[in-house]
């Protein structure tokens, strides 16, 4: 049965994605033991964009940073966030965006736990106030919860890393000076946060001294003020929203828009849609209508069509009672259908099959901070590679990676910051339909995003994950029914309890690495077996997420042996045989590699110096690895669009015998 709702519900479905509320917290994280204020909205739903009625700044740069005694009450005891924190004690330089793990030289900072304090000065332009705008604070991300204060005054507490929070600050902020910008950031994991983990105290001379955080996941617990902070103005009457659906039938395209506003009295929209000529294809003067594009330009993905990532941009004005504009605000959007039906996922009609890997924002120094640099590298590398999507493993990547995404046709399974999900209590399904929310909120407009994943590797074994996945699910189909919703299971297809809930299965095992280490032998069978059998049971398509085998740049040995560049290349090449006959089954749609690039771990006995499942290594540079995936993607691009197996990157030979003069 093919999955495809109506236009129209899909558009009334979404747009319930305004209304969703932010449900009581009931976290232990030690920062919630101290007064606070909530978020008025903590998903921040626009991305910040200067415009004809809007003013953007960044606060990105050097901060004053500090970390917490061992007493998390002690800041706030002290009044650090009453004055600038030099004038409190010592303090050490701290870039924003960044991870603080790694820019210092002590395993003081890079493993610490609990409480640390940032803060720094900024100027609000007096034009701002003068004109009456509307002052807005921005974080982009912040990792685990943070508490924020304005000149003195608390401001907005969010908890839930990887996601924005936001809250206006006109009555705080200050024209004639400076303003002190101050924020408490909690990197501690609990049972009951997403994603979890356990604290235990560290006790010496029947003194505590420190605390140890444990986690099950398989990457480091990096933390800080991980992406950009904006400052941002709206007019007093503005767009708060814009929800964007879209549909193909024939060689039309339709949006569908929803776009809201916060008023004390009534505006006029007027929505315009430009192609990337900047020409106008369609307009309306309704605050929700259907725009109505003729031989319009859909969204492909990369190697699928001769232009992919072919992107409008959606212009949503406010109109006052003389004419006059209010407010503006313009961002791109993509015209394309995602649908599924029990064997196969389609992109405008089209079967796809996803080249991709797992990923992560990862990288030496910075940690999970922010990097364009980084990204910019990174999908030129994917692009290199012959890939066509990701999954953002495991928690949502920074928006300006999505962005990227979208302009590169590459597809995106975009998952939510729950991993290893255990214990399955209600105060932690309420948290992680929270992070959902503020996930579907933030990306809900990217046509790069195809799919839902809503934890990796959770403990779907036990009963208890029937019915807590089962209202997960729910929880999203009621905010957005034009996606796919999955979940990157470990367990066995026997085992599982959260795959029949599940419009796609995919899975995770490692043949040949964790199971079996050094056997070749069986691993093309396993996979076949195990995918065949995931599909018999919940006749849902089936993708493989991850598969790999840690490698040490360099190390080279034959014949194949573990750890070596020979083994990961050997390991890839019994997935590809398996992949091609799955291929062949009718029900089988994609292949993710695990990983990108090499990433940092806790420290472990099994990682030698964190993760080297990676294709690339930390800094980006190949392993044989890549270049054996790359033929693999590029021949498997060129065999769906009809076209000749690419030629080798670099010349051999041109198979003919040499010519001699005979005797």
């Amino acid at each position: 049965m093919l999955i495809n709702t109506s236009l129209f519900l899909l558009c009334a479905l979404v747009i319930s994605v305004v209304e969703a509320t932010v449900p009581v917290t009931a976290s232990a994280n030690e920062i919630n033991q101290l007064p606070r204020k909530k978020s008025v909205n903590p998903s921040a739903p626009l991305y910040p964009r200067a415009s004809e009625t809007r003013d953007v700044k960044t606060l990105d740069g050097i901060w004053n940073f500090r970390k917490s005694p061992t007493d998390p009450e002690f800041g706030y005891k002290n009044g650090w966030y009453e004055q600038d924190l030099d004038k409190t004690g010592p303090v050490i330089p701290m870039p924003v965006p960044s991870s603080y793990n790694d820019v210092g030289e002590d395993a003081s900072l890079r493993d610490h736990v609990g409480l640390v304090w940032y803060d720094r000065r900024f100027f609000a332009p007096w034009w701002w106030g003068q004109a009456g705008q509307r002052v807005w604070l921005r974080f982009s991300s912040a990792h685990y919860a943070a508490q924020v204060w304005v000149n003195g005054k608390s401001v907005m507490y969010h908890e839930i890393g990887h996601l924005p929070f936001e809250v206006e600050i006109t009555d705080v902020v200050l024209y004639n000076t400076s303003n002190l910008l101050t924020v408490v950031v909690d990197n501690t994991l609990l049972s009951d946060t997403v994603p979890q983990g356990t604290l235990k105290d560290i006790i010496i001379a029947n003194n505590k001294v420190r605390q140890e955080q444990s986690y099950t996941f398989d990457f480091f617990n990096y933390a800080g003020i991980h992406r950009t902070v904006f400052l941002y103005t709206t007019p007093q009457t503005y767009i708060d929203d814009v929800i964007v659906n879209t549909d193909i039938q024939g060689l039309t395209g339709f949006v569908v828009y929803n776009v809201t506003y916060k008023s004390h009295t009534n505006a006029q929209c007027v929505v315009q849609l430009f192609d990337k000529n900047d020409t106008q294809v369609a307009g309306s003067q309704d605050c929700a209508g259907l725009l109505e594009i003729g031989n319009a330009n859909f969204w492909w993905p990369y190697l699928m069509h001769p232009e992919p990532g072919y992107l409008y941009t959606f212009k949503a004005s406010l109109i006052g009672p003389l004419g006059e504009l209010v407010d503006t605000y313009s961002q791109k959007v993509g015209i394309r259908t995602v649908t599924w039906s029990n064997t196969t996922v389609y992109l405008n009609d089209k079967p796809i099959y996803l080249r991709g890997f797992g990923m992560h924002e990862d990288s030496d120094l910075r940690g999970k901070g922010w990097d364009p640099v980084l990204w910019v590298k990174n999908f030129n590398l994917i692009k290199w590679v012959g890939a066509n999507a990701f999954r953002t493993s495991h928690y949502p990547y920074a928006e300006e990676i999505y962005q990227m995404a979208d302009e590169h046709g590459i597809m995106i399974i975009d998952e939510c910051p729950s991993g290893d999900t255990d214990i399955f209590t209600d105060a932690l399904l309420e948290k992680h339909k929270q992070s959902l929310t503020e996930l579907i909120r933030r990306d809900k407009n990217h046509p790069s995003v195809i799919m839902w994943s809503i934890s990796n590797e959770p403990r779907s074994a036990n009963y208890k994950a029937d019915a807590y996945f089962s209202k997960v699910v729910k929880h999203v189909k009621s905010m957005d029914l034009s996606r796919p919703v999955t979940i990157a299971i470990s367990q066995t297809y026997l085992n599982d309890k959260a795959g029949q809930h599940l419009d796609v299965i995919c899975f995770n095992r490692y043949n040949g690495w964790y199971a079996n280490t050094g056997s070749l032998l069986n691993i093309a069978t396993n996979v076949v077996d195990e995918a065949t059998a995931w599909h018999r049971r919940h006749n849902k398509p089936v993708i493989m997420t991850e598969y790999g085998a840690d490698t040490v740049a360099g190390l080279h040995l034959i014949p194949e042996y573990v750890w070596s560049e020979e083994y990961q290349v050997a390991l890839m090449s019994e997935h590809f045989k398996a992949f091609d006959r799955l291929r062949r089954a009718g029900f089988f749609a994609g292949e993710f590699i695990w990983n990108f690039a090499d990433f940092k771990t806790a420290q472990t006995i099994i990682r030698v110096g964190g993760n080297k499942k990676g294709i690339f290594t930390r800094s980006r540079q190949p392993k044989a690895s890549a270049h054996h995936l790359r033929a693999r993607y590029l021949a498997l691009a060129a065999a769906e669009s009809g076209a000749p197996p690419p030629e080798l990157a670099y010349y051999v030979s041109d198979h003919k015998p040499p010519v001699h003069e005979e005797l």
